[in-house]
């Protein structure tokens, strides 16, 4: 390739991609022999940093300001992160793979895992890493895709509407999985009525695309939503294609999966805690089906999965059992994880809660919801930090503080022993730094 200023088609870049099909964004962690893609944020500017990756070691770095360009080395494009979501689109249109989109509420990361590690266990299949679920993770997801690869599973978050049409646009997917609709995101959706309209962007996609629905049928709304697309079922009901049940769980869960047809039924051990988890097994469960993976190697898979990133785990410190579920809270998986904690055998129980952000104009209402549903468990006693939960009224057993470094301050000099602790709130609260003296 000749070196010129002009600026690459999305056709050039891919030819340049097919020779070295590894993706980097990130200077700090650069991988030798890839593509640097030069993005912005609201704080920095990729192309400041694309003679240094070149330097660590990437062949080539995208980049759109003409004035970091030195050498054929640099690529210039119109705009860095058209050109990432371009190159993804026709990469998608390439290659030969069933893509799996995953989205919804609550659910959808712990679900994506599940699936990739069943599928995994018979196909090569590449998964969403962490929660890259955005416009710039999901192209990364499409791009990590090779010739050997059978399955993808794409995690799609949003929160604004035509986002979830965007990523469809992306990776168009083949099969699509809603795990839930709930009360999240109120700020940018307007209301629950938006957020039910962004996710169902999903479903628009898969019926125009002539795709299949995995769907909860325990959910009146999903079922409702996904009455006109070629769907498989999972839930608790009896017409459910894949049913399944649990005892409450103690701390971990364990799922019994009931036959389709002449067969034994299957006791399925987790080691996720929480009753609502048991949607997020079936939803795995009817995937691998699908794919015609055997009953042994997805019980196998599901019990092997341990949660990390903070969701839904259980720690059996030297002074307390604590249930860490602090990895993101909306009202919805507030209240879930609430009425599950609720239920666990345990003497002295408290709650330590973050406010839940993006919440907007409804932000007051829902935190007052959730201390109200707190004492209709008899869950009278906690700690509650962040700005809107000190301006709620709560019972007598709680105290508030602003933020993380006043309410570790307090547990300093009253600590919680032989307890149980739910620790949940949104990921920006930092409850994570609390665990260390619990």
């Amino acid at each position: 390739m000749g070196y010129c200023f002009g600026k690459m088609t999305r056709e050039e870049l891919y030819d340049v991609f097919q020779r070295h099909p590894s993706i980097c964004t990130d200077s700090r962690k650069i991988i030798e022999g890839s593509i640097f893609f030069a993005l912005r944020g609201d704080c920095f500017d990729g192309n400041s940093f694309a003679r240094e990756a070149i330097q660590k070691g990437c062949t080539y770095a995208v980049v759109d300001d003409p004035g970091v360009v030195m050498n054929e080395r640099f690529l210039l494009v119109g705009n860095v992160l058209d050109s990432l979501q371009e190159l993804a689109i026709l990469h998608r249109q390439h290659v030969q793979v069933t893509v799996l989109a995953i989205t919804g509420t609550n659910g959808k990361t712990t679900t994506k895992e599940l699936c990739a590690a069943i599928l995994s266990t018979q196909y090569h299949t590449v998964a969403t890493r962490g929660n890259l679920n955005n416009h710039i993770g999901v192209p990364l997801t499409i791009l990590s895709i090779h010739d050997d690869t059978d399955i993808a599973i794409v995690e799609m978050g949003a929160s604004h509407p035509g986002e979830i049409r965007q990523l469809c646009q992306i990776a168009q997917p083949d099969l699509g999985l809603i795990t839930n609709i709930g009360r999240a995101h109120l700020e940018g959706f307007g209301s629950f009525e938006g957020v039910i309209s962004a996710k169902k962007e999903l479903y628009d996609y898969i019926r125009d695309n002539g795709g299949t629905l995995f769907v909860n049928s325990d959910d009146e709304l999903l079922e409702s939503l996904s009455a006109s697309v070629p769907r498989i079922t999972y839930g608790t009901s009896g017409h459910a294609s894949v049913r399944g049940a649990c005892p409450l769980p103690d701390p971990y869960l364990t799922v019994r999966i009931f036959p389709e047809e002449a067969g034994q039924e299957m006791f399925v051990a987790t080691q996720l805690t929480g009753r609502y988890n048991l949607e997020n097994v079936l939803a795995a469960w009817a995937v691998g089906n699908y794919f015609h993976v055997r009953a042994g190697r997805m019980a196998r898979a599901i019990s092997d999965y341990v949660p990390a990133n903070m969701r839904s785990q259980v720690i059996n410190t030297t002074h307390n059992r604590v249930i860490l579920d602090a990895y993101n809270a909306n009202p919805s998986s507030m209240e879930a994880a609430l009425r599950n904690f609720a239920s666990l055998d345990g003497h002295d129980k408290w709650l330590i809660l973050g406010d839940m952000l993006e919440l907007g104009s409804f932000s007051s209402d829902e935190h007052g919801r959730i201390m109200a549903l707190a004492t209709e468990l008899g869950l009278l006693k906690g700690i509650l930090i962040g700005e809107q939960f000190s301006r709620t009224t709560v019972p007598d057993g709680f105290r508030t503080f602003p933020g993380v470094s006043e309410a570790r301050s307090h547990l300093e000099m009253n600590p919680i022993r032989n307890g149980t602790v739910l620790v949940k709130g949104s990921r920006a609260i930092g409850l994570e730094w609390l665990t260390d003296l619990l």
